[in-house]
């Protein structure tokens, strides 16, 4: 059984929508690029930094409201 064959001309309703949605809004890509960028694209971490910034944090006793 082949189905690809059979069914060649078959477009589900998400796809409809999706390519539906892109024909209206021509930037919808772009604009998704965009905000990916936004979110995940981040700039490498300086190394230096980092480490200066881990040796200033001041260390939290194991039970932060019992006081000694």
């Amino acid at each position: 059984m082949f189905f690809s064959k059979l069914f060649t001309s078959y477009e589900s309703e998400a796809t409809k929508f999706i390519a539906e949605l892109k024909e209206k809004n021509p930037k919808l890509e772009e604009q998704q690029r965009a905000g990916r960028a936004l979110l995940w694209d981040k700039a490498p971490l300086n190394l230096d930094t980092t480490a200066r910034d881990k040796d200033s944090r001041v260390k939290q006793q194991p039970y932060v409201y019992q006081n000694h």
